[in-house]
């Protein structure tokens, strides 16, 4: 669903007082809302109406994109680990993992590619419940499509680099609907395979990039929005290396 959409579709459930099925990582799944004639109609609709605020919405984190790329290459200079390449790799290797993970329901076989609060977070918080209920998520990953960084901090917390933060949106064509396990019917989602956009947070840890978050597409405007209050690369490392 685009992401301009979902401010209204949430202000839709909260005034309907409609609590949304929550699945896949991160707790929540792709909608369906948008996938049939009226409802593609509807967003048709709702697009003319908010172009402003799209255009509003892709100026300003394409400028927070920019941002972190110049700094991540102004950190690769000092170690490879900001490379954006092999930050692509890395990303897009946690991507499908996880969700291989979630699809097992056993987040614990990805854990080396988290950290330690989020998978332990995500099992027991939505798994464990999930299989209490009788619920089973089915996540299938066709591709990952584009990867975008939205927001870069850099860290020397406690080690060299240590917890470094990175902010990426990723785009994935995927399948992602919740299901019950004895009727085999779908609660939430569809079977159609569609572009998700989800927002994840990488923690620099032991010299990798782990999970630390996954949030909704619309997470990224908010992110995109705290370079406002980033200071310049240059001088946080130089003060960094100097203490």
């Amino acid at each position: 669903m685009p992401k301009y959409v979902i401010y209204l579709v949430a202000t839709i459930v909260v005034a309907t007082a409609v609590e949304p099925a929550l699945a896949g990582p991160g707790g929540f799944i792709a909608k369906a809302a948008f996938e049939t004639f009226w409802g593609k109609l509807a967003l048709g609709v709702l697009t003319l109406v908010f172009l402003p605020l799209i255009v509003w919405v892709l100026l300003r984190e394409k400028r927070a994109e920019l941002r972190a790329r110049r700094d991540l290459r102004f950190m690769a200079a000092y170690a490879t680990a900001f490379d954006w390449i092999l930050i692509k790799e890395r990303v897009t290797d946690c991507f499908h993992r996880i969700h291989g993970a979630w699809r097992h329901e056993d987040v614990a076989a990805a854990a080396e590619w988290m950290t330690d609060w989020y998978w332990q977070n995500q099992q027991l918080v939505y798994l464990d419940q999930w299989r209490n209920e009788g619920l089973v998520n089915i996540c299938n990953v066709r591709r990952v499509s584009d990867l975008k960084p939205v927001l870069f901090v850099h860290r020397n917390h406690p080690g060299e680099h240590e917890d470094s933060s990175l902010v990426i949106s990723i785009t994935a064509n995927m399948q992602d609907y919740l299901l019950k396990r004895d009727k085999q019917e779908i609660v939430e989602g569809s079977k159609r395979y569609k572009n998700v956009e989800t927002v994840w947070t990488f923690r620099f840890q032991q010299g990798q990039w782990k999970v630390a978050n996954i949030e909704e597409s619309h997470m990224s405007i908010t992110y995109a929005g705290m370079i406002r209050d980033l200071p310049a690369i240059e001088s946080t490392v130089v003060s960094d290396l100097r203490a």
